[in-house]
């Protein structure tokens, strides 16, 4: 049986990272994508081959259409095809929104948005005439909800929902699946800078009584991409603990 190929962006850490090992450890060909983080994607990529798993890594800003384009072009290369796009890269800061510049503006829309949009276009000319793929996009509650002081950020992740219900009508008839994954509060860098008070609170919010994992995540982008899932398109699933329902 051949392997299926995923592509899988800003893949160096947290939930990418978990979602790169878990597709690698179930037989895929995974390609690895980081912009900065060099030293984690090289570190992932030597204990995933170590291991005898089928592993590239590709470095792309992926706000850049250009660059999208080459790490596409160098999975059809190393891998003849890409059945699985996972667009997890994306940026989160917190500020006012009086006080956001255009440059702030700019730089969230380019990356989470204009960066799933670069990548779902190039991976599309490969799926649709194989008459197959799968597209996981990966939102957020603050996307479903809104979150205060994250309104550019809540944007982004809004807007990625609204691309994925759209397209998945559109991309039905060439059987390719479009989905979304809305993860809740969870445990990356990026609560790096959260007070331990505040994720107490956002804790004892969940129904759950705990925060999320990159793996709780990369386990449902797993049944998003597999055969057992191929009658879901334009879903938004949200592991969130309970903290939105």
């Amino acid at each position: 049986m051949n392997k299926k190929t995923v592509l899988i962006t800003g893949s160096s850490r947290g939930i990418g990272r978990a979602t790169a090992i878990l597709f690698a450890k179930n037989n895929y060909n995974v390609v690895i994508n980081y912009n900065k983080s060099e030293k984690e994607a090289n570190e992932l990529y030597n204990t995933l081959t170590e291991k005898g798993l089928s592993v590239r890594v590709f470095k792309a800003d992926i706000s850049k259409r250009y660059e999208v384009n080459s790490m596409v072009n160098f999975c059809i290369g190393e891998f003849g095809k890409i059945d699985v796009l996972v667009n997890n890269a994306g940026i989160s800061t917190d500020k006012l929104f009086t006080d956001l510049s255009d440059e702030d503006w700019d730089e969230m829309m380019n990356v989470n948005l204009n960066g799933v949009f670069y990548s779902t276009q190039k991976a599309l000319q490969y799926m649709i005439p194989e008459h197959s793929g799968k597209i996981i996009n990966i939102s957020s509650i603050w996307g479903l909800v809104g979150g205060s002081y994250e309104v550019h950020y809540s944007t982004s992740k809004a807007a990625i929902i609204g691309m994925t219900k759209a397209l998945a009508k559109e991309l039905g008839p060439s059987n390719i699946q479009v989905n979304c994954v809305a993860p809740g509060v969870i445990q990356t860098d990026m609560l790096n800078n959260v007070s331990q008070e505040i994720l107490d609170m956002l804790r004892d919010e969940t129904p759950l009584m705990r925060l999320g994992t990159p793996d709780d995540i990369a386990n449902c982008i797993l049944f998003l991409a597999d055969d057992k899932s191929n009658f879901i398109t334009g879903q938004v699933i949200s592991p969130n603990g309970g903290f939105v329902i």
